[in-house]
């Protein structure tokens, strides 16, 4: 099975690659850090975009993971980016048969940003025909979850 874990986070070992290591112990998966990647807002046009890049990264994975620190009460501003970006050039059901996994790491956060979370994240794995597997905020959580 192959899985990719799409980190969101700026820090490449931080909490919420941990997090996904407790995800996906003992499997083998790759890892794509958004840090390294040039993914511009939606609506934007460069040549040196890398949003087709990440795209066919996720069509090769049968397991997706994205993981997202909390910030401002939300996920980062690189996995929101992707998210947006995938609305026009990406047909709905792109990524069907696959399963997807959502990591939301943060010191205690608060009921509704996890409730709003949860919905954002099963809502894009359904328009795109993956699996909603569920989302994960903390270790016990991960362990939970079955890939």
């Amino acid at each position: 099975m192959s899985i990719l874990f799409i980190n969101g986070s700026p820090n490449k070992e931080g909490n919420t690659a941990r997090l996904a290591g407790k995800l996906l112990a003992g499997k083998e998966y790759q890892t794509l850090h958004l840090v390294d990647y040039k993914l511009y807002s939606y609506g934007q046009k460069f040549e040196d975009d890398q949003f087709a890049e990440i795209v066919e990264e996720m069509k090769k994975a049968e397991v997706i993971v994205i993981g997202s620190p909390v910030y401002w009460h939300n996920m980062s501003g690189s996995v929101r980016n992707l998210l947006d970006r995938f609305y026009g050039p990406v047909s709905q059901g792109a990524l069907s048969g696959r399963k997807f996994v959502f990591l939301f790491q943060g010191a205690a956060p608060e009921k509704w940003m996890l409730e709003k979370a949860e919905y954002t994240m099963s809502r894009f794995a359904r328009m795109y025909g993956m699996e909603y597997v569920g989302m994960a905020s903390d270790s016990k959580e991960a362990e939970k979850i079955e890939i």
